[in-house]
Protein backbone atom coordinates (compact mmCIF):
# COMPACT_ATOMS: atom_id res chain seq x y z
CA UNK A 1 0.00 0.00 0.00
CA UNK A 2 1.51 3.58 -1.06
CA UNK A 3 2.09 5.40 2.30
CA UNK A 4 1.43 9.18 2.70
CA UNK A 5 2.81 10.38 6.35
CA UNK A 6 1.31 13.43 7.75
CA UNK A 7 1.50 15.60 10.67
CA UNK A 8 -2.90 16.03 10.57
CA UNK A 9 -4.82 12.40 11.97
CA UNK A 10 -6.92 10.30 10.10
CA UNK A 11 -8.83 7.57 11.74
CA UNK A 12 -11.69 5.22 10.26
CA UNK A 13 -15.17 6.73 9.88
CA UNK A 14 -12.95 10.09 9.42
CA UNK A 15 -12.67 12.09 6.57
CA UNK A 16 -9.90 14.35 5.10
CA UNK A 17 -8.94 17.34 2.49
CA UNK A 18 -5.34 17.72 1.42
CA UNK A 19 -3.51 19.52 -1.07
CA UNK A 20 -1.45 17.13 -3.25
CA UNK A 21 1.43 18.74 -4.52
CA UNK A 22 4.70 16.90 -5.08
CA UNK A 23 5.24 14.56 -7.93
CA UNK A 24 5.22 11.20 -6.00
CA UNK A 25 1.91 11.64 -4.37
CA UNK A 26 0.41 12.94 -7.76
CA UNK A 27 1.93 9.96 -9.14
CA UNK A 28 0.07 7.42 -6.05
CA UNK A 29 -3.44 9.41 -6.48
CA UNK A 30 -3.05 8.89 -10.12
CA UNK A 31 -2.56 4.98 -9.45
CA UNK A 32 -4.73 4.47 -6.85
CA UNK A 33 -7.87 5.71 -8.98
CA UNK A 34 -6.21 4.56 -12.74
CA UNK A 35 -9.56 2.12 -12.76
CA UNK A 36 -13.36 2.42 -12.10
CA UNK A 37 -12.51 2.49 -7.98
CA UNK A 38 -9.84 3.59 -5.77
CA UNK A 39 -7.40 1.67 -4.23
CA UNK A 40 -6.10 2.18 -0.56
CA UNK A 41 -3.37 4.84 0.60
CA UNK A 42 -2.01 4.38 3.83
CA UNK A 43 -2.11 7.45 5.92
CA UNK A 44 0.64 7.48 8.36
CA UNK A 45 1.04 9.69 11.50
CA UNK A 46 5.06 11.01 11.39
CA UNK A 47 7.22 9.92 14.08
CA UNK A 48 9.09 13.33 14.79
CA UNK A 49 11.29 11.27 17.61
CA UNK A 50 12.49 8.86 14.03
CA UNK A 51 13.93 9.49 10.72
CA UNK A 52 13.30 9.45 7.32
CA UNK A 53 16.87 7.56 6.04
CA UNK A 54 15.66 4.36 7.86
CA UNK A 55 11.66 5.05 7.94
CA UNK A 56 11.06 5.66 11.15
CA UNK A 57 9.90 8.85 10.92
CA UNK A 58 6.55 7.00 9.85
CA UNK A 59 4.43 5.28 13.13
CA UNK A 60 3.49 1.59 12.43
CA UNK A 61 -0.29 1.87 12.78
CA UNK A 62 -1.77 3.84 10.14
CA UNK A 63 -5.28 4.26 8.20
CA UNK A 64 -6.50 2.59 5.05
CA UNK A 65 -8.12 5.75 3.38
CA UNK A 66 -9.97 5.66 -0.31
CA UNK A 67 -10.42 8.94 -2.53
CA UNK A 68 -13.94 9.74 -2.59
CA UNK A 69 -13.79 12.99 -3.88
CA UNK A 70 -11.30 15.29 -6.10
CA UNK A 71 -10.72 18.52 -7.59
CA UNK A 72 -8.67 21.35 -8.98
CA UNK A 73 -8.08 24.12 -6.55
CA UNK A 74 -7.30 27.59 -7.32
CA UNK A 75 -3.52 27.45 -7.08
CA UNK A 76 -3.14 24.97 -9.36
CA UNK A 77 -2.49 22.38 -7.17
CA UNK A 78 -4.63 18.48 -6.58
CA UNK A 79 -7.05 18.63 -3.94
CA UNK A 80 -8.64 15.03 -2.74
CA UNK A 81 -11.16 14.26 -0.07
CA UNK A 82 -9.92 10.94 1.86
CA UNK A 83 -12.15 8.78 4.18
CA UNK A 84 -10.95 6.53 6.60
CA UNK A 85 -11.81 3.08 5.96
CA UNK A 86 -9.76 0.84 8.74
CA UNK A 87 -6.19 0.45 10.51
CA UNK A 88 -3.53 -1.57 9.43
CA UNK A 89 0.05 -2.06 10.87
CA UNK A 90 3.32 -1.29 8.75
CA UNK A 91 5.52 -4.77 9.00
CA UNK A 92 8.12 -3.38 6.45
CA UNK A 93 8.66 -0.18 4.29
CA UNK A 94 10.04 -0.17 0.67
CA UNK A 95 11.10 3.46 -1.09
CA UNK A 96 10.68 3.62 -4.83
CA UNK A 97 13.15 5.55 -6.90
CA UNK A 98 10.79 8.70 -6.55
CA UNK A 99 11.08 8.51 -2.67
CA UNK A 100 7.17 7.39 -2.47
CA UNK A 101 7.17 4.73 0.27
CA UNK A 102 4.97 1.60 -0.33
CA UNK A 103 5.00 -0.47 2.83
CA UNK A 104 3.79 -3.98 3.62
CA UNK A 105 0.74 -4.30 5.93
CA UNK A 106 -1.21 -6.48 7.90
CA UNK A 107 -4.90 -5.25 8.19
CA UNK A 108 -5.83 -4.48 12.30
CA UNK A 109 -9.81 -5.33 13.21
CA UNK A 110 -10.15 -1.94 15.15
CA UNK A 111 -12.34 -1.36 17.43
CA UNK A 112 -15.65 -2.94 18.09
CA UNK A 113 -18.64 -1.10 18.40
CA UNK A 114 -19.40 0.26 21.72
CA UNK A 115 -22.38 2.81 22.99
CA UNK A 116 -21.24 5.27 24.57
CA UNK A 117 -22.33 5.52 28.37
CA UNK A 118 -24.52 8.09 29.45
CA UNK A 119 -21.84 9.26 32.08
CA UNK A 120 -19.70 9.86 28.89
CA UNK A 121 -22.13 11.74 26.77
CA UNK A 122 -20.21 15.40 27.50
CA UNK A 123 -17.51 14.06 25.07
CA UNK A 124 -20.43 13.80 22.34
CA UNK A 125 -21.95 16.99 23.35
CA UNK A 126 -18.11 18.55 23.51
CA UNK A 127 -17.48 17.35 20.31
CA UNK A 128 -20.53 18.83 18.38
CA UNK A 129 -19.74 21.96 19.97
CA UNK A 130 -16.28 21.95 18.59
CA UNK A 131 -17.51 21.41 15.02
CA UNK A 132 -19.97 23.75 15.35
CA UNK A 133 -17.29 26.34 16.43
CA UNK A 134 -14.85 25.02 13.87
CA UNK A 135 -16.35 23.51 11.02
CA UNK A 136 -13.54 22.64 8.93
CA UNK A 137 -12.89 19.91 11.75
CA UNK A 138 -16.18 18.47 11.09
CA UNK A 139 -17.17 15.06 9.56
CA UNK A 140 -20.12 13.74 8.24
CA UNK A 141 -22.07 12.56 11.46
CA UNK A 142 -25.26 11.39 12.45
CA UNK A 143 -26.96 11.28 15.91
CA UNK A 144 -26.60 7.38 15.85
CA UNK A 145 -22.36 8.17 15.75
CA UNK A 146 -22.50 10.42 18.67
CA UNK A 147 -24.19 7.60 20.47
CA UNK A 148 -21.14 5.59 19.85
CA UNK A 149 -17.88 5.63 21.95
CA UNK A 150 -15.77 4.25 19.24
CA UNK A 151 -16.44 6.42 17.02
CA UNK A 152 -16.42 9.91 19.46
CA UNK A 153 -13.21 8.73 20.49
CA UNK A 154 -11.80 8.31 16.80
CA UNK A 155 -13.02 11.65 16.37
CA UNK A 156 -11.38 13.27 19.34
CA UNK A 157 -8.50 11.42 18.40
CA UNK A 158 -7.68 13.11 15.20
CA UNK A 159 -8.25 16.94 16.26
CA UNK A 160 -6.74 16.64 19.42
CA UNK A 161 -3.28 18.32 19.74
CA UNK A 162 -1.42 15.58 21.54
CA UNK A 163 1.76 13.14 20.06
CA UNK A 164 0.91 10.86 17.58
CA UNK A 165 3.05 8.46 20.24
CA UNK A 166 0.31 8.91 22.84
CA UNK A 167 -2.23 8.07 19.83
CA UNK A 168 -0.49 5.41 18.98
CA UNK A 169 -0.41 3.71 22.17
CA UNK A 170 -4.34 4.11 22.36
CA UNK A 171 -4.88 2.53 19.01
CA UNK A 172 -3.38 0.11 19.80
CA UNK A 173 -5.77 -1.50 22.46
CA UNK A 174 -8.62 -3.97 21.21
CA UNK A 175 -11.18 -1.81 22.48
CA UNK A 176 -11.86 1.89 23.46
CA UNK A 177 -11.84 1.75 26.91
CA UNK A 178 -8.22 2.73 27.23
CA UNK A 179 -9.24 5.99 25.37
CA UNK A 180 -12.66 6.87 26.66
CA UNK A 181 -10.52 6.75 30.29
CA UNK A 182 -7.86 9.57 28.49
CA UNK A 183 -10.75 11.60 27.18
CA UNK A 184 -12.32 11.71 30.60
CA UNK A 185 -9.43 13.24 32.35
CA UNK A 186 -8.65 15.48 29.60
CA UNK A 187 -11.53 16.93 28.69
CA UNK A 188 -13.07 17.56 32.56
CA UNK A 189 -9.57 18.79 33.47
CA UNK A 190 -10.09 21.44 30.53
CA UNK A 191 -13.51 22.34 32.09
CA UNK A 192 -11.98 23.08 34.95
Amino acid sequence: MPLFPLSGHVLPGGTMRLRIFEPRYIRMVKEACNGTSCNPIGMCMLNDQGQVDNNTHIHPIGTAVTIVDFEQLKDGLLGITVAGQGLFKVQQIEVQDDGLRVGHVCRLSGWAPQPLAEQDQFLATQLEEIYKTYPELAVEYCTEDLQQADWVCLRWLEILPISATAKQELLQHDDCNAALEFLRDLVLESKQ
